[in-house]
């Protein structure tokens, strides 16, 4: 039988705290860097906005878009999101995905508005079900993100 000394003790268990340590690190700095891809945008192109007044209260923002996900995007999910200013109250956000501007839209939405004014829509890009991938988007899109807005009373100020 051999004695165990207590700087062999003590020697062990900084050696498993260590590794412990390390691994619990090693997870975290995935876990944040999950984080990043998982919102990484897939918009890269600039937007063009048009202001429709449909009466003295609200008007129509209308605010057009291209969207491209590559062929060997590998992430599930496309987010459409962005902030409304100045909206009139009770009214969706609606977005509108076309492959090509003819034609007519392949995928709809209706989204409320958060408490900070802002919306957000998530949706399927791809699908992996039993090592078999379906993409359902892929390529160049065109995307409308329809607002109702206040109509600008900047006019009424001259007055």
């Amino acid at each position: 039988m051999s004695a165990i000394s207590a700087s062999d003790i003590s020697r062990t268990c900084n050696r498993v705290d260590t590794k412990r340590l390390a691994t619990l690190c090693f997870f975290g700095i995935m876990l944040s860097m999950s984080v990043f891809l998982l919102d990484m945008p897939v918009f890269a192109a600039t937007s063009q906005t048009t202001v429709l007044k449909l009466d003295d209260e609200i008007s129509l923002e209308k605010t057009v878009t291209v969207m491209s996900i590559p062929e060997n995007n590998t992430l599930p999910w496309g987010t459409v999101k962005g902030k409304v200013n100045d909206p009139f109250q009770g009214y969706p956000v609606i977005i509108q995905i076309f492959k090509s501007v003819e034609e007519d839209p392949i995928h709809v939405a209706q989204v409320n508005l958060k408490g900070d004014d802002s919306f957000e829509y998530k949706f399927r890009v791809l699908s992996i079900d039993e090592g078999n991938i379906t993409h359902f988007f892929e390529g160049d899109y065109t995307v409308k993100i329809f607002k109702v807005i206040n109509t600008s009373r900047g006019d009424l100020d001259s007055a």
